[in-house]
């Protein structure tokens, strides 16, 4: 493993020096959930961030694609300043250390909270207003449930019991139909506090509302076509932070009062299943990175996921997925497993 890790970190310099970087120190910068990780690269008064994603399944390339894509629309996806997607790197122009997540635990937090979600959910409206790129694949039902049963296989993990499984798939199958129906906007899928930046000095650049290229956007890789509530409650039911009491149906509101065309109802109902969809998975995920990579601090955010999926469980929509959990994962804690 060793050896294999020294190979990396030399070809991670390699490429920083074909790029022109040759001569910078790296400091390494916190990485995510993903095998994934980042290096800050300073020359004199430069800087610019490495993003290392190895073989096999990186992504490096889809990064690259939607990056072009959102700076073409006037927002504020870094830059590319050069990519080796066999290899797995790009260097990405820097957008500092203010993500939403930083200054949240800040002590700016409280005057802060109102002014970030409200620009981040101005910037959905905005993003929800674009054409779809017609190659993007979709957020459709039978992918939704493919990332919600990750559930079954890390946070369950019972292979003796198949019946749970067939029962779960049938509880969602309308629900997800449902929160498909309608037009597909782009979602980005990973957009909450963790992946935004505040560049606070930044002036437009071409989008249709003000201060929108004041959002800094990263980890947009797996970007699909799909359902407009979907990043909304991504947003707004954060795995890692509790938003201020009143602030998710504020900004669920602000979202409906300046988007055309959605009918509230539809598009409740749609986030409800969609937000139940996204904990579901996410619990899988978190279970996952305990057992399989050795990060068990990922199950101190699971109350709050449990919390998040009780909360949507209320819906109408969800009876069916309601009744599943009420019968097989009733007490719903850290560890719950039916």
């Amino acid at each position: 493993m060793r050896d294999r890790e020294r190979e990396r970190a030399r070809q991670r310099r390699a490429f920083a020096a074909r790029a022109g970087w040759g001569d910078a120190t790296h400091r390494p910068l916190a990485g995510d959930a993903s095998e994934r990780r980042y290096e800050r690269l300073t020359r004199v008064e430069s800087t610019a961030v490495l993003m290392d994603d190895p073989p096999p399944g990186h992504s490096v390339g889809a990064f690259v694609r939607v990056a072009r894509l959102l700076r073409s629309m006037g927002y504020s996806a870094p830059e590319i300043l050069a990519a080796d997607e066999a290899l797995g790197f790009a260097l990405l122009e820097d957008l500092g250390d203010d993500s939403f997540s930083a200054l949240l635990a800040g002590p700016d937090a409280s005057s802060l909270e109102r002014t970030l979600y409200e620009a981040a959910t101005d910037f959905l409206v905005d993003l929800h207003r674009r054409p779809v790129p017609s190659d993007l694949p979709s957020y459709d039902p039978a992918w939704l449930l493919s990332d919600a049963t990750l559930f079954l296989e890390t946070a369950i993990g019972d292979p003796a019991k198949p019946a749970i499984a067939v029962e779960f798939e049938a509880a969602w199958r309308e629900p997800l139909e449902q929160a498909t129906q309608g037009p597909a906007v782009l979602c980005l899928r990973d957009f909450h506090a963790g992946n935004l930046m505040w560049l606070a000095d930044r002036s437009d650049k071409g989008c249709g509302t003000r201060g929108l290229a004041r959002i800094g956007l990263l980890d947009f890789q797996d970007a699909r076509s799909g359902p407009a509530a979907y990043d909304l409650v991504s947003l707004l039911q954060d795995a890692r932070r509790d938003l201020a009491t009143g602030l998710e149906q504020a900004m669920v509101e602000r979202y409906l009062n300046a988007a055309s065309g959605p009918d509230e109802d539809v598009f409740r109902a749609a986030y409800a299943i969609l937000g139940a969809q996204r904990a579901v998975r996410i619990v899988g995920v978190f279970h996952r990175l305990a057992k399989r990579d050795g990060k068990p601090a990922y199950l101190a955010h699971l109350p709050r996921v449990w919390r998040h999926l009780d909360a949507n469980l209320v819906h109408p929509a969800l009876a069916p997925v309601r009744a599943w959990f009420d019968r097989w994962v009733p007490e719903r804690t850290e560890s719950s497993a039916p």
